[in-house]
């Protein structure tokens, strides 16, 4: 389901198209593969690092980065004169398939996209249907809030208001399986955001706030159809944009030190 990742170079470089990514980028893309091949469950010990830089044919250095990395968005655990460990991915520590999930993999990353799609959309359904007046009146103020950073260009602050709002829309939807799938699902995108755009968003704030204080006020008004088309636009535009951030980092180089 994943492609082969290309061969990398000592220094964790690689030809064609991934040659302005950093080398821990892809050197950490490899160990996430390397570990998929390998059906490696969480608590299961890898190979040291100089190991891992012998398996992956790069340097001790850049294998200490890419497990760095690793284990800051929780992929990895290391333990201090014990060694390194798969760690458990967020509440499907049981399922080899969301474990094993590949956050630079383009195709997964659709996937992840195209679920969240329909998890939430249902969730702004019922959001719409059933929610509480301190319900809307928090999924409004974290919209207000979305908007006016969003504007500001603060993408730190964006993205609390943007964890705020989601939640708040999901918790308004009355089901706890719901609420849980969307928290899931934002794991996942944040190891992408993390790998790939450093952390940064994939498209316009000021775009995205726009249509989170749509979607509020759809809630807020009870329409359920538009609170579920306005949440599936806004889905799919997060696509697009993910979509043309990747085309821009292949064909655009690293000005990064």
């Amino acid at each position: 389901m994943t492609r082969n990742p290309a061969p990398l170079g000592p220094d964790g470089a690689a030809p064609d198209d991934d040659r302005y990514r950093p080398g821990y980028e892809l050197v950490a893309e490899r160990l996430l593969h390397y570990i998929a091949e390998e059906n490696l469950r969480p608590g299961d010990r890898l190979p040291t690092e100089q190991g891992l830089a012998e398996i992956l044919g790069v340097t001790r250095n850049v294998t200490r980065e890419a497990v760095k990395v690793l284990a800051a968005i929780g992929r990895l655990t290391v333990r201090r004169g014990a060694g390194i460990f798969v760690a458990a991915a967020p509440a499907v520590a049981d399922n080899d398939q969301l474990a094993h999930y590949q956050p630079t993999d383009m195709e997964h990353v659709l996937m992840l996209l195209d679920y969240r799609q329909v998890i939430e959309t249902e969730t702004a359904r019922r959001a719409a249907t059933i929610a509480t007046p301190l319900e809307v009146k928090a999924i409004r103020e974290a919209a207000l809030e979305s908007a006016e950073v969003g504007v500001a260009g603060d993408a730190d602050a964006f993205g609390h208001a943007d964890e705020l709002f989601h939640t708040a829309v999901a918790a308004a939807a009355h089901n706890v399986f719901l609420q849980s799938s969307v928290a899931t699902v934002r794991k996942f995108a944040a190891q992408s955001d993390v790998l790939l755009f450093h952390g940064l968003a994939p498209g316009s704030l000021e775009a995205a706030g726009r249509q989170h204080v749509e979607i509020a006020e759809a809630i807020g008004a009870g329409d359920a159809v538009r609170a579920m088309d306005l949440m599936a636009q806004h889905v799919d535009t997060t696509r697009h944009q993910f979509e043309n951030r990747i085309r821009d980092r292949l064909f655009t180089p690293d000005t990064r030190a």
